[in-house]
């Protein structure tokens, strides 16, 4: 054991309050002091790091919010909501959208968090390097958590932002208060040997996919290139992911249901990273907030207490999705259940509550959060789980970059397993006609299939951002055409998320993005 003096960020700040921008915050810090640091404290840190995934600021809420409302998929229900969701639904963000950056709760707020998560891990990184020597890969282990943790936030960054300060293990407080931007390129390039390290020396398989494995390094390294345009290294991981699938213990789970059922999803194969929530409530953390977002007021169908009809798709989202499809059935609530036991049709949701859209509502999360009894207050103290990354988006990884390379059979193929799963239902009946096997696939094809497959899994914006199909999917032809706002995408600013001026009154290196 040895002791070693730096600046340590107390875990309850790592973890649950948050600090306010990049510059460190003194009444979030120890003072520089002697202190020991052995394998215990650096897994306090570490999970301290991991702690922050399932914040309200994080996907459960802030930041899931943004691209959810952002996406073609998801619009507005409750027109009563909070004004800084509406921007992002409507493309009329302020810089000093709350969601972003609130001010006076900055806990609250995604920016921050974020770098919260980097913070962790770079915290973390720090103390390995004074650890007493462990046996052989634990010291490296460690560090591939962290480093994956880190490529993981900085990933949502550079997508969310372009470019961003890059803090390191080895920058100092005060080289955060005066730094610049770093490039996009440069981002990506600290990212790619973040997950790099991480697809070396982390373990081939979990049994808890909320930490990551060899194979969540090397599907988001698949995921990094494809968002590059680097279609080869795209394919080469996702390939070799599917060539190894029996090391790392992946497969299709047979039932597109499971995966978004809150007990059942443990014993699947296809999960390959996930967030996971414990149905604790700690100072409003840690809770399933996109339970209560999708859901519909006064309502029984899952829990007594219903939703708040916030995030409701469009009509068309719902009208054309081809009917035979299980992923369908799986992903919207077209009628509810009273509190009476009486059934409601869509079309009859504001009986239940004025407040509620009479549109079909997702059900992949108030269906999960309602598969376990303690699940309550409109769902969000659940142990539900977010699929960050699973086996049938790397299916599509491969299909997408076989198709950019020219091989269009083989692209086929890995469509044609998602799409035979969903034909199969739930695996008790005859099989559907619907969706049918593709052959000569596209581009839009294999688009479209994520959007279907992934409907609502946080993908769909960064999809239409690194495609840039936001002229298109916003355009007289989308499907959100009869919704006031949609016209206000503006490509050459609404691709970029703004930087929150506070940021730059406090470092005036730093600049803003176009537009706003």
């Amino acid at each position: 054991m040895k002791k070693y003096k730096f600046l340590f960020t107390l875990i309850v700040c790592l973890s649950v309050f948050g600090c306010s921008d990049l510059e460190e915050d003194a009444r979030s810090q120890l003072n520089p002091d002697e202190r020991l640091v052995n394998l215990e404290t650096v897994e306090t840190t570490i999970s301290g790091a991991y702690g922050n995934l399932t914040a309200r600021a994080f996907l459960s809420r802030g930041l899931g919010l943004t691209i959810m409302l952002r996406s073609d998929m998801v619009d507005i229900g409750n027109p009563s909501t909070s004004p800084e969701r509406i921007e992002h639904d409507q493309f009329t963000v302020s810089t000093t959208n709350p969601l972003i950056l609130n001010i006076s709760r900055p806990e609250r707020s995604f920016w921050p968090r974020l770098y919260q998560i980097i913070r962790g891990a770079n915290e973390t990184l720090k103390e390995v390097e004074v650890l007493e020597e462990q046996e052989a890969g634990v010291k490296e282990e460690i560090i591939g958590r962290a480093r994956f943790v880190r490529g993981f936030a900085y990933y949502h960054l550079v997508r969310l932002f372009g470019d961003v300060p890059y803090l390191d293990e080895n920058t100092a407080t005060v080289d955060a208060t005066v730094m610049s931007r770093t490039s996009v390129d440069e981002v990506y390039e600290a990212i790619i040997a973040d997950f790099e390290y991480g697809k070396q020396w982390l373990p081939d398989s979990r049994s808890n996919r909320a930490l990551p494995g060899k194979a969540a390094a090397s599907a988001f390294l698949a995921s990094v290139y494809l968002t590059r345009g680097d279609y080869q290294a795209a394919y080469n991981e996702a390939t070799d992911i599917i060539s190894k699938s029996g090391t790392y213990n992946l497969a299709l789970e047979p039932d597109y249901r499971n995966i978004f059922h809150a007990e059942n999803t443990d014993a699947s194969l296809e999960p390959i990273f996930v967030l996971d929530f414990t149905g604790t409530n700690v100072g409003d953390e840690a809770r399933d907030y996109l339970a209560a977002f999708t859901g519909f007021f006064g309502q029984a169908t899952y829990y007594p207490s219903g939703g708040w009809s916030v995030m409701v798709p469009a009509q068309p989202v719902f009208d054309t999705w081809q009917d035979g499809d299980y992923r369908k059935e799986v992903n919207f609530d077209a009628e509810a259940v009273d509190n009476n036991g009486n059934v409601i049709p869509f079309t009859q949701f504001s009986s239940l509550d004025g407040r509620n859209a009479n549109r079909p509502h997702i059900s992949k999360y108030t269906a999960m959060a309602g598969d376990l009894p303690q699940a309550n207050t409109s769902g969000r103290d659940s142990h539900s789980n977010y699929q960050m990354m699973r086996y049938a988006e790397v299916l599509l990884i491969a299909a997408e970059a076989a198709i950019e390379l020219g091989n269009t059979a083989e692209a086929d193929q890995y469509i044609n397993m998602v799409r035979e799963r969903a034909r199969n239902g739930n695996g008790t009946g005859a099989p559907s006609a619907f969706p049918e096997n593709i052959s000569g696939a596209t581009i839009d094809d294999v688009m479209e299939e994520r959007r279907l497959e992934l409907a609502f899994e946080h993908k769909r914006w960064y999809d239409i951002v690194r495609r840039k199909m936001g002229s298109e999917v916003f355009g007289p032809n989308g499907f959100e055409t009869e919704f006031q706002g949609t016209q206000n995408f503006n490509p050459d600013r609404d691709y970029l998320l703004p930087i929150p001026p506070l940021e730059i009154s406090n470092n005036p290196n730093l600049t803003q993005n176009p537009g706003y």
